[in-house]
């Protein structure tokens, strides 16, 4: 059982759910990268999030994309988070486990519902010169994913 609920719900009968929590990426980036990948199939988003990790197709930035440059292709700003795309990849494959393991065939789902949250705040101290020293915090992600058959 998750620690965390879901923010929506769908049919038990013909979804699959999946969850990442307390991941340690950027929150703002798997913010675009979840924003982009939502109602995509499955095999779809593995393969832009691959196209991501091998640094062939950038993520829009429509939030954070302050000097930021842009990228090829029919898009303004972009970057190559791969770190997230990475965790969410494995995310995507554990919700497809998940419709196998009911009886649902994987290749036929879409991503219903998929939401990025800013998770708790690690706590960390870097020491500095002449006995100071700086808070060096560690943000984590809590990412949660529905996918519904087509």
């Amino acid at each position: 059982m998750a620690r965390i609920n879901y923010s929506k719900e769908f049919d038990s009968e013909t979804s699959a759910k999946a969850m990442g929590s307390e991941l340690h990426i950027s929150p703002k980036s798997s913010r675009e990268i979840t924003r982009t990948i939502k109602g995509m199939k499955t095999e779809t988003a593995k393969q832009y999030l691959e196209n991501v990790i091998q640094f062939k197709q950038a993520v829009p930035m429509k939030r954070h994309n302050d000097s930021c440059g842009h990228r090829k292709g029919p898009m303004a700003e972009g970057r190559y988070p791969v770190k997230v795309a990475r965790e969410i990849l494995k995310i995507i494959q554990n919700a497809e486990n998940n419709a196998e393991y009911k009886g649902l065939e994987p290749e036929n789902m879409r991503i219903a519902h998929i939401s990025a949250k800013r998770g708790r705040v690690i706590q960390g101290m870097r020491p500095r010169a002449r006995g100071r020293a700086t808070p060096e915090n560690t943000e984590t992600v809590n990412i949660e994913m529905i996918l519904s058959e087509v």
